[in-house]
């Protein structure tokens, strides 16, 4: 019963939210001026980062409305743990932190959510360089949600992926999301000047980034409890080169696993 009505509360909760966001982006990509578009690379990395979006949001949506077992897209278990719950929803509206006015909201002081089209203006080069940055980013936090296929929803194992985006880190979503934060907003960079609103904001998203890193170990302590995943996070621990990467600044090494060892 309680695995039962944790996994309605995650379906209802996240589809009433992606439903009430799926309008709003899908508006907002169909009414791009594609003479701008095709005239300035901030338009048109801004156009593209909606469009990555949309997809994002609208592979999501059916992933929360198709939760059948014909599919294989049922839920096979939701999150017991308070912590993940705690992590995951202060991230979304109504319990949103970080969003305007809010104790983590990073963006008082700042050029706002696309700061990085007014620091860089003028600059057409430098404005193409970091629009593709972002774009890239983008894309690939829209990829970590469609190779779920049928199967998106926050909070709840639903079989385990080892494929696309997830064959490079167990947590893309969260990683390109955050690096999409840091270089849209440059929190560092106070637009008054004041560099005193720089280091607060720069520290209200090494926060916000926290929150993201504690809701991986809360989703990895879930998952963990399959041992399908348990021996997928050890093989990427080993052999996927983002976790290596991150094993390398922390100091670790970790040899990786001959051809055709399980690590």
């Amino acid at each position: 019963i309680a695995h039962h009505a944790r996994a309605w509360a995650v379906k209802g909760f996240f589809m009433a939210f992606m439903l009430a966001i799926v309008p709003g982006g899908f508006g907002a990509f169909i009414r791009g001026d594609m003479s701008e578009v095709l005239s300035s690379p901030t338009a048109l990395a801004m156009w593209l980062i909606t469009f990555m979006f949309m997809i994002d949001v609208a592979f999501a949506t059916v992933g929360y409305v198709l939760t059948i077992k014909p599919l294989d897209a049922h839920i096979r278990t939701a999150n017991p743990f308070a912590a993940a719950w705690m992590a995951a929803l202060i991230c979304y509206p109504p319990f949103i932190l970080m969003g305007d006015g809010g104790p983590l909201d990073y963006h008082q002081g700042t050029n706002g959510p696309d700061g990085w089209a007014v620091w860089f203006a003028g600059h057409p080069i430098l404005l193409s360089i970091w629009g593709a940055a972002l774009v890239g980013l983008t894309g690939i936090y829209a990829w970590a949600t469609m190779a779920f296929g049928f199967r998106f929803s926050n909070l709840t194992h639903r079989g385990i992926l080892t494929h696309g985006p997830y064959a490079f880190s167990r947590h893309p979503a969260y990683l390109s999301k955050n690096l999409f934060w840091w270089l849209a907003v440059l929190p560092m960079l106070p637009a008054n000047g004041d560099w005193q609103d720089g280091v607060r904001n720069t520290l209200l998203m090494a926060v916000v980034s926290g929150v993201y890193y504690w809701r991986a170990k809360t989703e990895e302590r879930h998952l963990g409890l399959d041992p399908a995943y348990r021996e997928y996070s050890e093989w990427m621990a080993r052999n996927a080169a983002i976790p290596r990467f991150f094993a390398w600044l922390g100091g670790s090494r970790r040899p990786a696993a001959a051809p055709g060892e399980v690590a």
